[in-house]
């Protein structure tokens, strides 16, 4: 399979650079974080993004959506990584989405699918319990109870928990592992809003004997491991694009930064010390969108190869985020960590998404498993 774009994907590329570049760049970032909004993201720019089809980017046609698939939505994301833009994008519109065209039943997908392609409901995933990424380590249960279940228990890192009117929740049933959709707003559900080093939205959720009812169950009951990890892997493979974006804009902002400043008498960007540096990181950069875009094909193309790619890519798109930021904080010097400068921004960003959804040992210890070692 071809490592390229096709023209479409080239024109949704350019469009989304164009439209975050404009209406939510690194100023904008800046301004929601001092503002200390309880939200946490812009409202209307979420509603100008559904306008422009990025909510609906993995919701069918036949359900109000623009179903261009996992390539298209991975360039959305790689745009959002460039301008470190907040927004629900994720949560509800890779995640939410994956998991009801995936799992959903017909009654659920007509109800839910155009709410989100229009930006109207926002989803939030509460699957990890513990401190690391542990996604079938889950110690919430679903015991029977009338036509349906009671839920009890408690989870973390909830993306966009606290702004979310639905919640996908993985509970443990006598069948296994099942996935529940349920309302944000229900008796016995408890969230607290989490800010994260990057200013990205996350929360802790409890769970009191929480009742939902058949309809609920999302993928079947006893059926929510394997839909799970596709959920999962469609996050992990948007967010490696989102890694890719953040790496791409390092590597840019150092280089404009290795023009400019000089030291000695010249511009530090003729050392050559550091040319080499960034040919090295811009080799990296390369490697990275090179695994992202194979997982991003192997998702759209439903390959049964698809989980290792995934895993792949995400691994090597947040080790190469983090030397990117890195090498932009160095490169800069002291003031690299200062506010003066968006650098340091992008680290904190590479951090906490490089360890969303499984790190690089996490994903290597995963990738070792799916190939048999």
């Amino acid at each position: 399979m071809a490592l390229v774009l096709t023209e479409e994907q080239a024109m949704i590329r350019d469009a989304a650079d164009g439209f975050f570049r404009d209406a939510a760049p690194p100023a904008a970032f800046r301004k929601l974080r001092d503002a200390k909004d309880a939200t946490g993201f812009d409202r209307d720019l979420w509603r100008q993004m559904a306008e422009q089809g990025f909510a609906g980017v993995l919701v069918p046609e036949a359900h109000g959506g623009a179903g261009l698939g996992f390539v298209a939505a991975g360039l959305i994301q790689e745009a959002v990584g460039r301008n470190l833009t907040l927004s629900p994008l994720l949560s509800t519109a890779i995640l939410a989405a994956s998991a009801l065209v995936a799992g959903g039943t017909e009654e659920q997908r007509a109800q839910y699918l155009p709410q989100i392609a229009s930006g109207e409901r926002l989803f939030a995933l509460a699957a990890d319990e513990q401190a690391r990424h542990a996604p079938h380590a889950i110690a919430t249960t679903a015991e029977a109870s009338g036509n349906g279940f009671k839920l009890n228990g408690c989870k973390t890192f909830v993306l966009d928990g606290h702004v979310a009117d639905t919640l996908i929740v993985a509970a443990r049933t006598d069948d296994g592992i099942t996935l529940f959709l349920v309302d944000a707003k229900a008796p016995g559900v408890a969230t607290e809003r989490t800010i994260m080093v990057d200013q990205r939205n996350a929360a802790e959720v409890t769970l009191t004997d929480v009742q939902v009812d058949g309809a609920d169950v999302l993928g079947g009951v006893g059926g929510g491991a394997a839909l799970l990890d596709r959920i999962l892997d469609a996050g992990r493979a948007c967010l490696a694009a989102e890694l890719l974006g953040v790496s791409q804009q390092s590597f840019d902002t150092t280089i404009d930064y290795l023009k400019q400043r000089e030291q000695f008498g010249q511009k530090i960007g003729s050392f050559q010390a550091l040319q080499h540096r960034a040919a090295h990181l811009f080799c990296e950069v390369e490697l990275a969108r090179s695994a992202t875009l194979r997982a991003l094909q192997a998702l759209d193309a439903g390959e049964d190869r698809a989980p290792m790619f995934v895993s792949l890519a995400k691994a090597k798109a947040g080790d190469v985020a983090k030397l990117a930021s890195n090498e932009g904080v160095q490169m800069h010097g002291g003031i690299g960590m200062t506010d003066d400068y968006d650098i340091g921004f992008y680290m904190k960003r590479a951090r906490a998404a490089g360890e969303t959804f499984g790190d690089a040992g996490f994903h290597g210890d995963r990738l070792a498993r799916l190939m048999g070692y």
